[in-house]
This record gives C-alpha cells, sequence and structure tokens, in this order.
C-alpha cells in the first residue's frame, strides 16, 4: 500500500507542474501577444500597448526621454572601445571610429544649436526626433516586456505549429513566425531583438537568423502608416498594406534561395522533425508547457531581456547618428545616389513608371534611410508614389537604421551580403509593386 501511495506522489507532482507549466504559458503567452500585437485605442490613437508605453514616456517625459536617448549615444559610442569589440574586424573598427563621432550631431539636436546645413528638419532633427528617441525607448521597454514571448513557451508552441508553412516557403523554422509578425506589428528592432536571442540560444542557424534578419524585419505597421499618408495613399491603405506585406514575404521567398543568403552556413539548428495533424498540435502544445515549466522566475527573466535590450540600443543608437548622418549627407550633396539610380533605372524603365529615373534615384535614397524615397516622390502620379513607397519598405535594408541594428546583433552577415540582398529586394520588389499600381488604377484608384 506505501508502495502505491509513494507512486501517486511523483504522478500527482508531475500532474501539478503540468498545470503550472499551462497556467505560466497561456497566462505570459496572452500577456505578450497583447502588449507586441493587439490594437488598441488610447487617447485617440489607436496602436499596440508596447507603442502606447513608449509615446506615453516620450509625451509625459520629453526631456528625459531626449536626454536619455543622448546618454545611450555617448555610452554607445564609447562601449566598443571599453569592451574591445572594435577589434572584432576591419568593419568593426571603422564603424567604432564613426560612432565616436555621434554624440557631436546628437547634442547639435538636443541643444538645438548647429551649422545649418546639419540643423535642417530633414537631417540632424529627423535622426535623433524621428528614429533615435523612439528606438531608444522601444528597445529597451520592448527588451523589459520581451520575456512574454520568448521565455514561457509560445515561440516553441507557434514554431511547432507554423513549421508546414515556414520550412517550404522560407527555409526557417516556425518559430519565426513570431519575428515576423514583431516586425510588421510593433518594430523592426523588436523583431530584430528576438532573432538575435534566439540565435544566440542556439535555435537559428546563421542562414536562418539571416534570412530572418534581412527578410522580415521590415518596419511596423504604425511607419507604414506615415509612408501612406505622405504618400497621399491612405484612401487606399488596404490595397497598400496588403500588397506590401504579399510582396515583402513573396520576395523573401526568393531570396532565400539566391546567394548569399542561399550559401551561408546552415547547420546547428534542432527540431526539424516534427508530427502532423492532430498529433502536431499535442507535441506544439507539449513543447510550449515544457519551456514554461522549466522557465526561471518573472522578475529574473523580465531583467535579462531589458540587459539584452539595453546593450542593443547602445550598439544602435550612435550607429543611426553616425551612419545614417552620413547616409542623408550624401543624398543630399552627392551624385552617389543618382549613380546608383542608373543602375536600378532600367526597371524602373522595364515596369513603365513615369519618371523612371526620378524614380530610380528616389528609390536608390532608401539605401540611405527609407523615408527618403516617399519624400522625394510625393507629387508624382499614382503608380510611381505607390511603387516607389512599397519598395521603400519591402527592400527592408538602410543604413540609418535597420543595417545598424542588424551588425549590432550576433548574426553573422557582412556589409557587402546586406548590400547583395538590398539590390535583389529592390529589383524584385519593383517587379511586383509596379504591376499592382498599374493594376489598381484600371480599377479606378489613383
Amino acid at each position: 500500500m506505501s508502495g502505491g501511495g509513494e507512486t501517486g506522489v511523483p504522478a500527482r507532482e508531475s500532474s501539478e507542474r503540468g498545470r503550472f507549466g499551462a497556467l505560466r504559458l497561456v497566462f505570459f503567452s496572452l500577456l505578450g501577444l497583447c502588449v507586441f500585437f493587439l490594437p488598441l485605442p488610447f487617447a485617440g490613437r489607436t496602436s499596440i500597448p508596447l507603442d502606447h508605453i513608449v509615446t506615453g514616456l516620450r509625451d509625459n517625459l520629453p526631456g528625459a526621454s531626449a536626454w536619455a536617448a543622448f546618454t545611450m549615444v555617448v555610452g554607445g559610442a564609447l562601449m566598443p572601445w571599453l569592451d574591445g569589440s572594435w577589434r572584432r574586424d576591419r568593419f568593426n573598427v571603422g564603424l567604432s571610429i564613426l560612432k565616436l563621432f555621434a554624440p557631436v550631431p546628437a547634442a547639435m539636436a538636443l541643444s538645438g544649436h548647429g551649422p545649418g546645413f546639419l540643423m535642417a528638419p530633414d537631417m540632424v532633427p529627423f535622426l535623433f526626433d524621428k528614429l533615435v528617441i523612439p528606438v531608444g525607448l522601444i528597445v529597451p521597454v520592448g527588451g523589459l516586456l520581451l520575456s512574454f514571448l520568448v521565455d514561457y513557451g509560445l515561440l516553441q508552441l507557434v514554431g511547432t505549429l507554423a513549421e508546414p508553412l515556414m520550412r517550404p516557403l522560407w527555409r526557417t523554422p516556425g518559430r519565426s513566425a513570431i519575428d515576423a509578425v514583431a516586425s510588421f506589428v510593433g518594430s523592426y528592432s523588436i523583431g530584430l531583438l528576438i532573432t538575435n536571442r534566439v540565435y544566440v540560444a542556439g535555435q537559428y542557424t546563421a542562414r536562418e537568423a539571416a534570412i530572418i534578419a534581412t527578410g522580415f524585419s521590415t518596419v511596423s505597421v504604425t511607419f507604414m502608416v506615415i509612408v501612406a499618408r505622405t504618400l497621399n495613399l491612405m484612401a487606399h491603405w488596404n490595397l497598400f498594406f496588403w500588397s506590401t506585406l504579399l510582396i515583402t514575404a513573396t520576395v523573401t521567398a526568393i531570396t532565400v534561395r539566391l546567394p548569399p543568403l542561399s550559401v551561408m552556413p546552415d547547420g546547428g539548428s534542432g527540431g526539424r522533425d516534427s508530427p502532423r495533424g492532430a498529433a502536431r498540435v499535442r507535441a506544439a502544445w507539449r513543447a510550449g508547457v515544457e519551456q514554461a515549466e522549466s522557465s526561471g522566475g518573472v522578475g529574473r527573466n523580465m531583467a535579462r531581456t531589458f540587459v539584452e535590450g539595453l546593450c542593443m540600443a547602445l550598439a544602435i543608437l550612435p550607429s543611426i547618428m553616425s551612419v545614417g548622418l552620413l547616409g542623408l549627407l550624401a543624398a543630399r550633396y552627392t551624385q552617389l545616389f543618382d549613380w546608383l539610380g542608373f543602375l536600378i533605372f532600367p526597371f524602373t524603365w522595364l515596369t513603365g513608371l513615369s519618371a523612371p529615373l526620378h524614380a530610380a534615384v528616389a528609390t536608390a535614397t532608401g539605401l540611405a534611410e527609407m523615408f527618403l524615397p516617399s519624400l522625394l516622390v510625393t507629387n508624382a502620379d499614382f503608380v510611381t508614389r505607390f511603387t516607389v513607397g512599397l519598395v521603400s519598405i519591402s527592400s527592408i535594408l538602410f543604413f540609418s537604421a535597420s543595417i545598424p541594428c542588424i551588425l549590432a546583433t550576433r548574426i553573422p552577415v557582412t556589409v557587402p551580403q546586406l548590400l547583395a540582398v538590398w539590390a535583389q529586394r529592390v529589383v524584385l520588389s519593383l517587379l511586383l509593386a509596379a504591376p499592382v499600381a498599374h493594376l489598381a488604377v484600371l480599377l479606378g484608384a489613383g
């Protein structure tokens, strides 16, 4: 009799642990999904709670937000020299030197004083107010709350369920669906934070992490609204958004089969084989519960992801302030993007855009900052505005933010590889977006 009782105790303990893990999985996953993905109306605008939190911090503490961003720029500029990461390779030597200059324009933006050509609204103030401060807030705050998405089984559950879709189309694990949604609904910086976190944990291969970083980590829906408003496309918002979503995903499905992504290392990721049908659902639930059971305390997990987010912000912000400013200056005062536009011109001409050279040059400036193309075609016809705006989002990579974000991660991708992927994405996006715009005009848009 006593033996039976002893056998029952572990069974009861196991059952209790299972219920505890299931409760943690459901509660924290729902909390994370609400914070990052559920649009809610608040203070006259509808957005996700994370965006409301960051907006509230910035609106109620504008001076503190600006000073916090400036402090992170200064700290991030010094960090490579303090931790020795500047020695990693020649690119990091150059990037670390550029970061040392970042506090200067940041101080100009903070004080409102500086040379006139730098203090133009679309130069230093744009970088600091529209990029540095928001990213400086959203990455650490998002990191604090990121634990609810990555530590309590949601990645394991979604990963197992989404595997049949993600693996054949984009050659990535099912868990990468979280990265894609986080980028589109929240921020590419949050998507990259998730990607880096999962890659460092050994759950993505180098190729998978590079595919996710260059193929899914586009600007958020909220910034797409800004692009659409600038281009006077809000009357066609549903067409613009869903076209952007589908074309971005289609382009990614193609680029993963082209060099350089197709030839990157792809060993070491687990969980490729999983059951089908109802067995897959049971396996997904079991994997999520087991992860939730084994995860540590909430406070410890949140502290860890906050520190990770803060470290990423320190790496990103001085890059935005230095590399981004150089890109904006090159776009305004040199012919660099004019020459780059000549390489894109055959494709803008082939797709029937009016003023194809102007559209090509505008598209080329997206390599410096993704918002520049929209500013350059605001007075163009509907087809050009629609196409250039969509391509600026679908191309994903630009030097003022996303490229420094990627380089700040542990993902082993180089600048030449990023430039090659950018070129592929621009050409493919043009070839897909322009026909959609032409068809929309035939159907009465514009």
